[in-house]
């Protein structure tokens, strides 16, 4: 059968309707989709080690004869094993093979095979479990550089490096949307050569080259979307323009004095809503750096110029914790400050909704209920999206839309997550950027430990010691049920000794903390469940909360001084750094507790790492150079592509020069109309899907 583009996996040997539907959680449905997922890792399988110089730390592959008929022994129900003898000219190796039947009619005494897999030594006695192996002269998946994918639970890397290498041949159909003229300045990889390359490449040149080809042409792509985006803000047309105000007025209402990060950038935020062209302005700063402070200013500027301000945020817990602030802060200035939310009464939607289009309500905030059908403003001159990653551009496009006037809104958005200023500016192309580096005095730093396993007893000990001074203390798990046979996103095994929520909570509450109150909060319960589960704890009712990451972007609790994070080696490093952000935010010493069980060297100088810091942006440069940003920014963080190879920490020279390729291209024909540069359009649209009116 001929493989083209279109061909559906269906079609594929080896995939029925259920493993159909299994590779569309994938988003993979044709055989195009397959060279488009491209491997997050390579395993080098090309060289052969003999049974007795094999290392015992790292994957090998090994060429042996099996020197016995496998022997299947079946040990309990839903267990059975396959173990089998195999010999080359310096030893034995003893295989065992788990749950895998198969292998005592695939493996023949007296064949070769190359068995792919790490090593272990007992004694003398040298053993592999459940290792890949091929016969020896009809490899496929070993004797080469091997593509490592990003998996979904029944769907193995094995069988996803089978189907595509079954698609290889449609590679051919990958038409060059890159300009000639391009690809020669810039000694870039064909199309097809690349595709082919980057999944089961040649050698390491060929690697290399297929990869700066691909990753050239997702930063080329984006820079020409962003320089779209860019245009498209210059010639906005008019905002707003806010009367000017001393800002002593505004710092009068402050319990506090503002740091002068906190001061430098109201000072930029003013002069962005006085200017009359729209505001689009990013503030980045770490968790407790004051970011609010800056769109209470931003709100009470435009309030008081006879305009509306609206915020939005992620939770109805963090719009409440907003409201109720701002209400606090506002009132002595005659602010009148409203909320709305999915779970209030109907008549008290209707109420609000009916002060926000009389203009009676200055200032409102609220969740997505705010771009909800029936909610109209009179003057609404300002947006705030509070944590910038929960809000993509569509859905503030869609507030903006509702500002009542065919002026275009100023826009405020504010995001936790530290990123080098450099490489803020590049991902968010469409904003200008400001940064709040300085922390408020008087800040206590998290103390952060890294607890093995068996120190675990002692951790508990201190939970309760803190619970007694009459503290809080979160327990963050990583899953939120138990499921033994589901791999985490990107791994082919089941992940074992994960803590879940549901019932982790029940040990701790039965065997640990029976005196205690705990309750649970994640991301499977009810909108109604969390708002009451966050509240419980908000109000002290809860001592303890057992909770998924869903509690990263939360209400402050400052009574909660401890956060105990479980398999802590299974989080990036800003992640962790956002969780720990839960705790320290009241006058009491604080503590962060990571417990891993991992062995891997790697993930615990990740850890320490952490330990050892607190700045932000140093947590976010080691976690994008560990991980990448296809991990550390999600689509929605910025609202803009997420990039599938480049690495916009390590490609910063190629990043450079397709931004240079980008501009040289925009002044020769500034909306790509000309033919030869139609498909780099086309490839443009489809990059930026979501943001559509930005070619307009």
């Amino acid at each position: 059968m001929s493989v083209t583009r279109d061909t559906p996996l269906t079609q594929l040997p080896g995939v029925g309707e259920a493993r159909a539907k299994k590779l569309e959680k994938l988003g993979l449905s044709a055989a195009g989709d397959l060279l488009a997922w491209y491997p997050r890792d390579y395993e080098d399988r090309r060289s052969l080690c003999a049974i007795r110089d094999a290392p015992l730390e790292g994957r090998v592959c090994i060429a042996a004869m099996a020197a016995e008929h496998p022997r299947l022994a079946r040990i309990r129900k839903g267990l059975e094993l396959v173990q089998v003898k195999v010999v080359d000219h310096s030893g034995a190796l003893h295989l065992t093979f788990f749950n895998q039947g198969y292998v005592e009619r695939a493996i023949r005494a007296g064949e070769e095979y190359i068995f792919y897999g790490t090593v272990e030594e007992q004694g003398r006695r040298r053993s592999m479990v459940n290792p890949i192996f091929e016969r020896v002269g009809k490899q496929s998946f070993t004797g080469c550089i091997m593509p490592v994918y990003r998996l979904t639970a029944g769907i193995s890397n094995h069988l996803l490096a089978s189907l595509i290498r079954q698609a290889l041949p449609c590679a051919q159909e990958i038409p060059e949307t890159l300009p000639q003229h391009i690809r020669q300045a810039h000694q870039l990889a064909a199309a097809e050569f690349s595709a082919k390359n980057i999944h089961f490449p040649e050698n390491e040149e060929a690697l290399a080259l297929a990869r700066r080809r691909l990753a050239f042409e997702e930063l080329f792509y984006l820079a020409v979307g962003l320089s779209f985006l860019k245009n498209r803000r210059d010639k906005g047309g008019e905002g707003f323009s806010v009367p000017p105000r001393p800002k002593e007025e505004f710092l009068a209402l402050l319990p506090f004095s503002p740091t002068g990060a906190q001061s430098r950038v109201m000072d930029q935020t003013a002069a962005d809503l006085t200017s009359g062209r729209p505001m689009n302005r990013l503030v980045q700063g770490d968790v407790g750096s004051g970011k609010t402070a800056v769109a209470a200013f931003a709100g009470w500027l435009c309030a008081k110029g006879g305009y509306q301000a609206a915020l939005m945020a992620p939770t109805e817990v963090l719009a409440e914790q907003h409201y109720r602030s701002l209400s606090a802060l506002l009132a002595p200035a005659g602010v009148r400050v409203g909320l709305l939310t999915g779970s209030m009464t109907a008549a008290g939607k209707k109420k609000t909704r009916a002060a926000l289009a009389g203009g009676e309500i200055s200032f409102v905030v609220g969740t997505h209920a705010l771009i909800s059908q029936g909610v109209a403003f009179q003057r609404l001159a300002l947006i705030v999206a509070d944590e910038q990653h929960r809000f993509g551009v569509a859905q503030r496009a869609a507030l903006a839309a509702k500002s009542g006037e065919d002026t275009t809104p100023h826009v405020l958005v504010m995001s936790a997550t530290p990123i080098p200023r450099t490489l803020a500016l590049m991902i968010y192309g469409d904003l200008d950027v400001s940064v709040i580096d300085q922390l408020p005095p008087g800040r206590t730093p998290v103390a952060t430990y890294v607890v093995r396993e068996d120190k675990r007893q002692r951790m508990y000990g201190f939970v309760r010691k803190q619970v007694a001074e009459g503290r809080q203390a979160y327990i963050i798990c990583p899953a939120v049920e138990d499921n033994p046979d589901a791999a985490l996103p990107g791994e082919e095994r089941p992940a074992l000794n994960l803590k879940a929520v549901k019932t982790y909570a029940q040990t701790l509450q039965r065997e640990v903390f029976p005196d205690l109150r705990l309750g649970i909060l994640h991301g499977k319960m009810k909108p109604r469940e969390k708002e009451a589960a966050m509240s419980a704890f908000a109000s002290g009712e809860t001592q303890v909360l057992v909770a998924t990451t869903v509690v990263e972007v939360g209400v402050d609790v400052p009574n909660a001084s401890i956060i105990i994070i479980e398999n802590a080696d299974r989080f990036g490093l800003s992640q962790l750094h956002q969780l720990r952000g839960r705790v320290g935010r009241g006058p009491y010493q604080s503590h962060c507790v990571l417990i891993t069980g991992t062995r891997s060297l790697e993930a615990m100088e990740r850890l320490h790492t952490l330990a050892s810091t607190t700045d932000g942006f140093k947590i976010s440069e080691e976690d994008l150079k560990a991980r990448g940003p296809g991990d550390f920014f999600g689509n929605r963080q910025h609202g803009l592509p997420q990039m599938k190879l480049a690495d916009l920490a390590g490609d910063m020279r190629l990043l450079s020069e397709a931004q240079e390729a980008a501009r040289e291209l925009l002044e020769q024909d500034p909306q790509l109309t000309a033919p030869e540069n139609r498909p780099v359009l086309e490839q443009v649209r489809r990059l930026f899907a979501d943001t559509p009116d930005i070619f307009n």
